[in-house]
């Protein structure tokens, strides 16, 4: 099967797909890549166009991933949220190497003040698993998930030390139906072959080359790759862009767990300079990592999913044929695998998702056809990287302001009062808006986002400087014994405010949520009655999103 981020599952269940096949729950993880590959948002009859699905099918499928809560009807649109990231957060729990190898990674991006990023290999291409990007201007856009030709990367060339046969014929049947890395759509296309023989640029041909003068050069690097036992990429997927490679090595089996790079830009750094400065530093970096693989204990299984099987047919009795629950029922069965669970027989999917034997081999059986599971010679199945296709990249580098939004309309709307989320400000005095919701009253708050407003006066800073280690003020400490703060007309004659926390995976405060009104409108009684259930109930579905998106990437609070 040729490596490209749509393994062009056959919409329609057609020819190629085996007879025990579930065509729904193909036709769902279309519809999903089709979202990935659109950046996450596309309107229905755009999936419709997309996909080759009917209407009536693109309506059922996005309503039963709606439901699910991997996708939000927004409008005419369909837009993945963050929950759906619990898919590819499986595979990666599963494969432990972003849990015991990112800190060393995130160390050395800040050693080197570069873009370090961790891959492994997907087919005949190579896979994000972990990126720590530098905040510059100019910067390198990769995300976790995206899929790249291997002869277009460093990392490729050393993943393809290990290639058989089979591996090599598949790589060329590859290069020869898809030349300008169509199917490839994190990467620029490659550029037309230029006759201009003047040149002295050190590039190497590939990106500009015919795929026979493409395959010289990278099986030419291959080799340099095994006798060196690092690469380069200079300037492969686009002028400028330069990384040095090296493979960290699973302890048990000697073979290559994942490739860690460091990767510039030539205004920084030529190829050459990457060997020589940055090298050494990655070999050193790749040492720890491998030392770290060999000490790890063996991990402990964390739990497993529950009732999914229950929620999925009280979901078809409430909603009827508007619910798809063999898709849902598929999809579930690859939240099965996690951390101390990279590989499961069919009775431990089966009993881990509440399905049937039945159920769960068909489900199998379809994500195998699909590129998203394979089969081992032990009888037990595990996750490939191609999990990372459904919605992983474009919510890899979200905000939490962003993942806020819908949730802050959707709290407007509610109690018809503004909304707002916001930040304290890096010397603790002021805080920060980040995001807001407004509505249609005429008489209303309105504070524009990047807005600062001293702590101490609003009921979104008291909730922030509450957080605080240091020692309290009575008003403070009443503020985190009761879990929200309340300000009466203290920044503003009239204003009144009530503000929750909101907190990250470790139970940090990392921002305040807060509804605003008049005093006409509503008492103080009433604010607490009214508002702060709505308030907490809104927190708590923000820090939901928050804490799936987080588990493997880096959320900015702003």
């Amino acid at each position: 099967m040729p490596a490209m981020t749509a393994v062009d599952a056959d919409a329609r269940a057609g020819a190629g797909t085996p007879g025990e096949a579930v065509g729904p729950l193909v036709r769902g993880v279309a519809v999903l890549r089709r979202l990935t590959e659109a950046g996450g948002t596309l309107s229905p009859s755009a999936l419709e166009r997309a996909t080759g699905l009917a209407r009536s099918t693109v309506d059922r499928i996005t309503g039963t991933l709606d439901r699910m809560g991997y996708v939000r009807l927004d409008g005419r649109d369909v837009v993945l949220t963050p929950r759906v990231m619990e898919l590819g957060n499986a595979y990666l729990a599963a494969l432990r190497l972003p849990a015991l190898l990112d800190a060393r990674a995130d160390a050395l991006a800040d050693e080197l003040d570069e873009s370090v990023s961790l891959a492994v290999a997907d087919l005949d291409g190579i896979r994000f698993i972990h990126q720590a990007t530098r905040r510059r201007a100019l910067s390198v856009s990769f995300r976790i998930g995206d899929l790249l030709p291997a002869e277009r990367t460093a990392p490729g060339a050393l993943f393809a030390t290990e290639w058989t046969e089979p591996d090599w014929t598949r790589w060329r049947e590859r290069r020869a139906e898809d030349a300008q890395d169509a199917s490839f759509p994190a990467v620029p296309p490659r550029a037309e072959p230029t006759n201009d023989s003047s040149s002295t640029s050190s590039k190497p041909s590939a990106p500009g080359s015919s795929p026979g003068s493409c395959a010289d050069s990278f099986t030419e690097r291959v080799e340099r790759a095994r006798r060196d036992g690092w690469a380069v990429d200079d300037q492969l997927i686009e002028p400028g862009l330069v990384a040095v490679s090296v493979p960290v090595r699973d302890p048990g089996t000697g073979r290559v767990a994942c490739v860690a790079s460091v990767v510039s830009h030539t205004s920084r750094h030529s190829a050459a300079d990457l060997r020589t400065s940055l090298l050494p530093r990655l070999r050193t970096a790749v040492r720890a990592m491998e030392t770290d693989l060999r000490t790890a204990p063996a991990p402990e299984p964390g739990p497993a999913p529950a009732g999914l099987a229950t929620w999925t047919t009280a979901s078809k009795h409430e909603l009827g044929r508007d619910f798809v629950e063999s898709l849902a029922r598929g999809l579930t069965v690859l939240t099965a695998f996690g951390e101390g669970r990279s590989a499961l027989p069919l009775t431990e999917v089966a009993r881990a998702t509440g399905l049937s034997r039945a159920t769960a081999r068909r489900a199998l059986l379809t994500h195998e056809h699909l590129g998203l599971v394979t089969a081992r010679p032990d009888r037990t199945f595990a996750l490939t990287p191609r999990v990372l296709d459904l919605g992983f990249p474009p919510l890899s580098r979200t905000t939490l302001p962003r993942l806020a939004e819908p949730h802050l309309r959707a709290l407007a709307d509610a109690v018809r009062e503004p909304t707002a989320l916001a930040v304290l400000t890096s010397d603790g005095k002021e805080i920060q808006y980040t995001a807001g919701a407004g509505t249609s009253r005429v008489l209303t708050v309105r504070i524009a986002v990047g807005t600062r407003l001293p702590a101490t006066a609003t009921s979104l800073g008291r909730v922030l400087l509450a957080d605080s280690a240091a020692p309290l003020s009575p008003t403070l400490t009443e503020v985190r014994s009761q879990g929200y703060a309340l300000v009466d007309e203290e920044l503003e004659s009239g204003l009144r405010s009530i503000a929750v926390p909101v907190r990250d995976r470790t139970g940090r405060t990392v921002a305040a949520l807060n509804v605003s009104t008049h005093a006409a409108r509503r008492t103080l009684r009433d604010v607490v009655a009214d508002l702060l259930p709505a308030l907490h109930a809104t927190a708590a579905r923000i820090q939901q999103d928050l804490h799936t998106a987080s588990r493997f990437t880096h959320v900015p609070p702003s």
